[in-house]
């Protein structure tokens, strides 16, 4: 896997994946940027969502169970000194189903955590994630 990095201007880059995608970073005013991108931190959490909500997904399906949406949602902690690592991570999953059992979306997250998410897998090497869902009819 390869991407590549190309500083635009102030502290704004392009991001360039080797599958062909580009993404704009950015960083806020006060840090020479105008706030026209995301941050790379916040690349790290949405890379980390993105993962771990394919996994459940592809676990549910793969078992045969009726998904018809999940929302993952990230909430991150940083430490005030420099350089601000994240302390804590919590991923909470919202997955809407007809029928769809509690143990089985238990059961995708468990596996996403401690088999199949590399960036979890990866991260939690530095950093306290946790993780909880619900389950909604629909």
């Amino acid at each position: 896997m390869e991407v590549q990095i190309k500083w635009v201007d102030g502290v704004m880059f392009v991001g360039e994946t080797e599958s062909g995608h580009a993404i704009v970073m950015d960083g806020p005013p006060d840090h020479g940027g105008r706030n026209i991108g995301i941050r790379p931190m916040e690349m790290i959490l949405l890379g980390l969502g993105g993962c771990s909500s394919f996994d459940v997904i592809q676990i549910l399906q793969k078992g045969r169970h009726n998904v018809s949406d999940c929302v993952t949602k990230i909430l991150a902690e940083r430490v005030d000194s420099i350089p601000s690592v994240f302390s804590k991570i919590h991923i909470h999953f919202e997955v809407t189903g007809k029928g769809l059992k509690e143990a089985a979306v238990e059961r995708a997250v468990k596996l996403s955590a401690e088999k199949y998410c590399s960036a979890a897998i990866m991260l939690e090497k530095a950093v306290e994630i946790t993780h909880d869902f619900e389950v909604k009819e629909g």
